[in-house]
């Protein structure tokens, strides 16, 4: 279950409901979906994207979703740490955000024009919506490990516009020990 942090003063919030009321004043939806457990750690695209039909319908259609693809993050992954250079950086999106979570877990940050920066640390089952022009930054946990369905507007993806803040810098990852020590940026 998904775990919300406020950063400066530390509060957490668990019940998914405080948090979807929490996340709604900043224009953000927080669903969970328990589904399909039968899906094993090597299943392909197109057995995640079946596994999840129904929720991804749902969105696809409300949301004026026209395409859907698998994110599969491992520690194996050839260079890695500079691809997650992309999502630890502050930026935004000129199109909604929709991240599900389907296997390991990962740390969305929220920088917010009008409230305090927060932190969604994500597990199997949670979904998120970031709208457009939103400032966040995503961040692995421990495990470096995430899969998660993802779905566009544009059917070339998401472009980054990184804001160049540096506020990802001060707010480190939440989901690791004390003896983390973060890669350069």
């Amino acid at each position: 279950m998904a775990l919300l942090t406020i950063r400066d003063t530390q509060e957490t919030i668990s019940d998914p409901q405080k948090m979807s009321e929490f996340l709604e004043t900043f224009g953000i939806w927080f669903r969970r979906f328990e589904g399909s457990d039968n899906l094993t750690e090597d299943a392909t695209e197109d057995e995640v994207l079946a596994a999840y039909k129904e929720p991804i319908d749902e969105l696809m259609t409300s949301g004026n979703y026209v395409t859907a693809d698998v994110i599969n993050i491992t520690p194996d992954i050839k260079n890695l740490d500079e691809l997650l250079k992309k999502f630890s950086k502050e930026h935004w999106h000129s199109e909604n955000e929709v991240r599900f979570i389907v296997g390991g877990r990962g740390l969305f940050h929220i920088n917010p024009p009008d409230g305090p920066i927060f932190s969604i640390e994500m597990v199997k089952g949670d979904m998120i919506n970031v709208p457009k022009g939103t400032h966040h930054w995503f961040d692995l946990c421990e495990e470096r490990t995430v899969r998660a369905i993802r779905l566009f507007e544009d059917p070339a993806g998401w472009t980054p516009h990184y804001t160049d803040s540096n506020a990802e810098a001060i707010h480190l990852p939440l989901c690791f020990g004390p003896s983390f020590i973060p890669p350069e940026k």
